[in-house]
């Protein structure tokens, strides 16, 4: 039965309010009382002159800045309500979440079991890999948000948690500023700009890179997520997808958002891994409205975590020690395996010209190596234990970040 040509015009109605109400909070405020009356004879005036050349990293680094604006922290003393939410494998453990969190007033958990429809929590199909999860916390919190939201990872321990935390997902939760958060909106939870910063996903490059294989699918995906704002250039912060973001911040975009971003996730027919891989850069142009957001790695971790060096300058200096631990760790470990290579040489009888190793390894060497990196090691510990102390008090967090403080504030 053909559609009646009756409901056109309805229908093209109905279409045109919906995509207006979508993408209600892009447009510039114009009902703003006698804000806008002041501010209308301006634009005309604008009208009359020649706007200044923008570059394009200009161009793109302001778009879409103006829906969001900083939050306020509350008052010295409030207790932020949290929510940790983890996606998981049936065969993941997180006994970690319950052992450490479970007895908190503050910190609830949701953890969605990807993988298993029976679940309590689960997202309606496992695909974009922690995507999906997010997006349908959201969804399904979106009227009950506590007031700092934290997207982590199932393992407790992974190479790209912070460093100067162990590496430890707990006391990156546990040592979070709610108070950050709250100013902030959204904040990262990995502070090391590695992989991720300066400069890192360029949308419409027609070359693959083994390391970056969604970077040449992310200007189709683009248009379809964001069809109103212009593709950048560059998509950068530190990677892999955990953040926390505050209750204000998930609300100053509609539900209808949410859904349509999650609903192009079940459509699309990019694979779990692609998918799932484009939205690790797109996360802080969703919440910040910049396609850039690489903070500086000591304010990160001052401001965020409490960790404080006192700047700059003093942050690259235990940088640089650590690199050099690390470094002396390596050659140690070059040191035994050539000891071991060259021990085999013998038990086998190998010939001198089938030898790999010439000669064999300095006698020595690996004394000399585990003193520098003990005491490399020690000078490093000392130097965390003090900036964590130093980040105790609310007046050098202030300072190493950059914002004003006076008698009485908080962090």
């Amino acid at each position: 039965m053909p559609f009646p040509k009756k409901w056109i015009p309805i229908m093209s109605f109905l279409t045109v309010a919906f995509i207006v109400w979508l993408v209600k909070p892009l447009l510039p405020n114009t009902t703003a009382g006698s804000n806008a009356t002041e501010v209308a004879p301006a634009k005309a005036a604008e009208i009359t002159e020649v706007e200044p050349y923008q570059s394009e990293a200009e161009r793109q680094k302001n778009l879409r800045v103006q829906i969001f604006g900083p939050g306020t922290p509350q008052p010295v003393g409030y207790q932020y309500t949290k929510t940790l939410v983890v996606p998981k494998t049936s065969e993941e453990d997180t006994a970690w979440i319950t052992e450490n969190f479970g007895e908190s007033d503050t910190i609830k958990h949701a953890i969605y079991t990807v993988d298993d429809l029976n679940s309590p929590l689960h997202p309606p199909k496992n695909k974009g890999h922690e995507v999906m999860v997010y997006l349908s916390y959201i969804i399904d919190h979106y009227n009950n948000l506590t007031d700092v939201n934290i997207f982590m990872h199932s393992h407790r321990y992974a190479w790209h948690n912070n460093e100067l935390l162990d590496l430890d997902a707990v006391q990156m939760v546990s040592r979070l500023s709610a108070e950050r958060v709250q100013r902030e909106g959204y904040m990262n939870m990995r502070c090391a700009w590695e992989p991720g910063c300066p400069s890192w996903m360029h949308p419409g490059t027609i070359e693959e890179d083994v390391n970056k294989q969604e970077e040449t699918m992310l200007a189709k995906s683009w248009s379809e997520l964001f069809p109103l704002d212009p593709i950048p250039y560059t998509l950068a912060q530190p990677c892999c997808a955990q953040f926390a973001i505050s209750r204000e911040r998930i609300r100053s975009l509609p539900l209808a958002r949410y859904v349509y971003y999650r609903d192009w996730l079940l459509r699309t027919s990019l694979s779990d891994y692609i998918s799932g891989r484009i939205w690790e850069y797109v996360w802080q142009f969703v919440f910040t409205g910049q396609n850039i957001v690489c903070p500086a790695e000591h304010v990160c971790l001052c401001d965020g975590f409490g960790v404080c060096f006192g700047g700059q300058e003093e942050f690259n200096h235990y940088v640089q020690k650590n690199t050099e631990r690390v470094q002396a760790e390596e050659e140690l470990q070059k040191w035994i395996q050539d000891k071991d290579t060259w021990g085999s040489y013998s038990e086998q009888n190998t010939p001198e010209d089938e030898r790999v190793l010439k000669e064999p390894p300095e006698i020595g060497k690996d004394l000399e190596l585990r003193g520098r990196i003990d005491a490399l090691t020690a000078w490093c510990e000392a130097k965390k234990q003090k900036a964590k102390e130093h980040g105790d008090v609310a007046m050098n967090r202030a300072k190493e970040a950059g914002r004003p403080w006076k008698d009485g504030d908080g962090f």
